[in-house]
């Protein structure tokens, strides 16, 4: 039998909960379903990780003894709550398409335990919700450990950051400069009947009223404009960038950065990271906004080994970190990080900065930016560097947005932005040239 969104979507939920993530296990299953049907797999799939405590929790209360060896049929039945609870889809569609996926994943036994289950929560769903809520971890939908870390770093906050990982995360754009004006670009896309605002605090960024496929975006193809979170638009106006500056773009990739920063003033780019496929995306972008780079792939904190094109005026290294920040437009990083993953890359983040220290020119700026919200990722990397560099000076960030720390600015993940850090870093010496 061909899939359906609803069996498609158990079978998505289960790979991501023994271990895999969203972007390995969704365009397995484009092929099979029409353009429609890919978009409620969407929602369904990432609804249900959004929430996947508290479905696991309600399902729990009414289970004799766990499902735990069927997770297809566990991730069905969160499925078919997720809908129940969530979406706007007619209760009968919701229970009925749901037990026929039973015939489609091969378990037409387990129609009846599907069936009974949905029909018992729309029975008894707020007593079902209210006794699932006993619990941090389940009431959140968040790792028990990942909440206490947050409490830690966030300890007036917490709340609101747990709730913005849970929101879904708008469409945001961010015009191309060199190419149209965010007012001229405005009015395009009230021409083809769509609505977007301005941020006050990202001057290149439209978040859209509504998600479109990028496909209906005018101009896109040609370079006008491209899909990027408000907080990673920041970057650009941290580096302070003027025209005929060297930068280096350490682990660019997919390149989001890498173009805005080259949208902004004519420079001469190194764009580093050390996947090749993934340095295919940023060449990719870059073409599609007729904009170009010197590639290379190589380690980042290994560079300083390989270049001899001397130092640069500008580096970004928007490290490699938990996500925890994003989370809300990648729901699988919940379920799929560890605590112990965190000390680990910190002690990536680190090596990479003082790696990439000596090439950065007397007077040059540095961008330090992680999508995390956890500390141990942010000022606790950038404090332990201040241990190691005597010639690294802090530069504080005067802006309207995120909350300033000792070292750096945060953001709360939660309406117009994700998660993030920023920390920006001057070599003390000569100015640079």
């Amino acid at each position: 039998m061909n899939p359906s969104p609803r069996s498609a979507a158990a079978v998505a939920v289960a790979a991501v909960l023994s271990g895999r993530s969203l972007d390995d296990v969704l365009p397995q299953h484009d092929v099979a379903l029409s353009p429609g049907d890919r978009s409620l797999l969407r929602a369904l799939t990432y609804g249900v990780l959004r929430e996947h405590g508290f479905l696991a929790a309600i399902m729990a209360k009414m289970l004799k003894s766990p499902l735990t060896d069927e997770p297809l049929i566990a991730a069905l039945i969160e499925v078919g709550l997720y809908q129940l609870r969530s979406m706007r889809v007619s209760p009968h569609a919701a229970v009925s398409e749901t037990v026929d996926a039973c015939e489609i994943l091969g378990v037409p036994g387990r129609r009846a335990l599907v069936n009974a289950l949905l029909r018992r929560f729309q029975r008894e769903q707020r007593a079902l919700e209210l006794a699932a809520a006993d619990d941090a971890a389940r009431r959140w939908s968040h790792p028990t450990w990942m909440i206490d870390s947050i409490r830690c770093d966030w300890p007036e906050t917490w709340e609101r950051v747990l709730t913005g990982g849970n929101e879904q995360g708008p469409l945001t754009l961010r015009v191309n400069g060199r190419r149209i004006s965010r007012d001229d670009y405005t009015a395009k896309l009230r021409a083809v009947g769509l609505n977007a605002r301005a941020l006050e605090f990202a001057p290149d960024a439209l978040v859209l009223e509504s998600a479109v496929p990028v496909e209906r975006l005018p101009g896109f193809a040609e370079g006008e404009v491209s899909v990027q979170d408000a907080s990673a638009q920041l970057a650009a106006d941290l580096l302070q960038l003027e025209d005929g500056q060297s930068m280096l773009d350490a682990c660019c990739a997919p390149g989001g950065k890498t173009a805005h920063a080259l949208e902004r003033a004519n420079l001469k780019m190194l764009a580093l990271d050390r996947d090749v496929e993934r340095l295919g995306r940023v060449q990719e972008n870059l073409s599609r906004l007729q904009l170009s780079a010197q590639m290379l792939a190589w380690d980042a904190g290994l560079l300083r080994d390989r270049w001899d094109g001397g130092t640069f005026d500008r580096i970004l290294l928007d490290a490699p970190c938990s996500g925890t920040g994003v989370i809300r437009r990648h729901p699988d990083i919940k379920w799929l990080r560890r605590h112990d993953d965190i000390p680990r890359m910190a002690a990536e983040q680190l090596r990479l900065l003082s790696g990439l220290w000596p090439l950065l020119a007397p007077g040059g700026r540095l961008v330090y930016a992680t999508c995390s919200v956890l500390a141990a990722e942010g000022e606790d990397v950038i404090r332990k560097f201040f241990l190691l560099q005597a010639d690294a000076k802090h530069e504080a960030i005067d802006a309207p947005w995120g909350e300033a720390r000792k070292f750096g600015r945060r953001i709360a993940p939660g309406a117009d932005f994700d998660g993030f850090y920023y920390a920006c870093l001057r070599k003390t010496g000569r100015a640079a040239a």
